[in-house]
């Protein structure tokens, strides 16, 4: 199945910048949140039961992306080093598993776009009230 493929060690280098890119807007939006919620905790306005519901569904969705940044960054590492010692073919197959945990996160990151969204119209809907 993988006779013909060939990754060479400079291949999985080639994502390093782009995971490294990723886990630094994955932590931005993370710390973006964090202070929301702090915000929102000082704030002695109520807030609705549908706004805490989006936070926490957001705060998981980031935490499962920035792991599967963070594992598919690991795997790259690990397929390059698989690479270096000879054994190519498993190397190829590690460094497909890092691209489906980069993909996964990438997914994940639309989804948590998509409910960061959602709060937004919520706010709107609260504004013109």
């Amino acid at each position: 199945m993988f006779n013909n493929l060939h990754v060479s060690l400079t291949t999985p280098a080639l994502l390093f910048p782009a995971i490294s890119l990723l886990l630094l807007a994955y932590t931005n939006r993370f710390f973006s949140l964090a202070a929301l919620i702090r915000q929102l905790s000082n704030d002695k306005k109520p807030v609705q039961g549908e706004q805490i519901k989006n936070l926490r569904q957001r705060i998981i969705i980031i935490r499962k992306m920035q792991e599967a940044g963070v594992s598919s960054f690991a795997l790259c590492v690990f397929c390059m080093i698989l690479i270096y010692v000879g054994f190519n073919q498993i190397g190829s197959v590690v460094f497909g598993l890092s691209l489906l945990l980069l993909l996964y996160s990438l997914i994940l990151s639309v989804i948590e776009i998509r409910i960061s969204v959602d709060a937004l119209t919520i706010h709107l809907e609260e504004l013109s009230k």
